[in-house]
């Protein structure tokens, strides 16, 4: 083959990868199955017990890396921390964005820290101290997941107890790349368990309280031990933190997962992403008044109450 021919057919397969990369980034949604029927929990909130929200930052990303189908424009990411109030204690999920923000992002890939644009608000540490809620007062802390965007905010939360599941605690432990700065913040966590009790649909779960107002599962699949929780308050709400187990609501309701780019640079896990998403879908679908809060859906995190 001579050099013509073989340049004319490198420039047909970039083409051809083009186009097949660009078709990943089209509508396309889950295969919704059969399911088992969801059994509706019965909690038991106490009075007085509320959920409030702490804007942290913002990232900023273009559309269509969110969900399949996500179009064109700028997508606008919340940095969030979730502070539920019981009165056995106090939960935070998530940290948000951190003091040093600008330090911890070096401890991602290059590739990360070159594509990431990110603003950052009032942490939530100076929030709760603005509340007149220092850090020991936490009862935990508790990551979705350990991925730096929802770590950094730990930094400023000294004495404050962070609570891992078993797989999460591991993969902070390793030396992987995407768990870095939690490995550098958290280094001795807490580490919880599941029960064996099946929680709307999810094998295991884990009853923090006793009453059903929040319930921690396994949802491994971006990270080996990310989590969801289910908020349940007595005014009646239901509420559902799904960490990055998809980043838009459209993720549960079309259901539709990432794209395979993003897909695969975050994901270390996609078919149990899937998995999580297709049971999500299944309980919104026997839950319509379910909240979901994707930690990263700005448009959701502005419509919850805030500290």
């Amino acid at each position: 083959m001579d050099m013509r021919a073989l340049l004319k057919l490198i420039g047909l397969l970039l083409i051809i990868g083009v186009v097949a990369l660009a078709f990943t980034f089209t509508p396309q949604t889950l295969a919704v199955p059969q399911t088992a029927a969801i059994v509706l929990p019965q909690p038991r909130p106490p009075e007085g017990m509320t959920l409030a929200v702490m804007q942290a930052g913002n990232m900023k990303a273009q559309s269509f890396f969110m969900f399949r189908g996500g179009g064109f424009g700028e997508y606008t990411s919340g940095m969030a921390g979730i502070l539920v109030r019981h009165p056995q204690g106090l939960l935070l999920f998530d940290a948000g964005f951190g003091m040093d923000v600008a330090e911890h992002i070096k401890t991602m890939p290059k590739l990360m820290q070159l594509t990431t644009r990110y603003e950052r608000e009032a942490t939530v540490a100076a929030q709760l101290h603005a509340h007149g809620i220092e850090p020991g007062m936490l009862t935990a802390v508790i990551p979705t997941h350990a991925h730096w965007d929802h770590v950094s905010g730990i930094a400023d939360l000294p004495g404050a107890p962070v609570w891992l599941s078993k797989a999460e605690a591991d993969f902070v432990a390793s030396d992987a790349p995407m768990a870095a700065l939690a490995h550098r913040l958290i280094p001795k966590p807490v580490i919880y368990n599941f029960n064996s009790l099946p929680y709307l649909g999810f094998e295991q779960c884990r009853d923090i309280f006793g009453d059903g107002s929040v319930v921690l599962v396994p949802a491994p699949g971006h990270t080996p031990g990310s989590i969801i929780a289910f908020i349940n308050t007595p005014d009646g709400k239901h509420y559902a933190l799904l960490g990055d187990t998809v980043w838009a609501t459209e993720g549960v309701t079309l259901p539709a997962e990432r794209p395979w780019l993003p897909r695969h640079l975050v994901d270390a896990d996609a078919e149990g992403v899937r998995k999580v998403i297709l049971q999500l879908h299944a309980i919104k679908q026997a839950m319509p008044d379910l909240i979901l809060v994707p930690a990263h859906d700005r448009r959701v995190l502005e419509t919850l109450p805030p500290l």
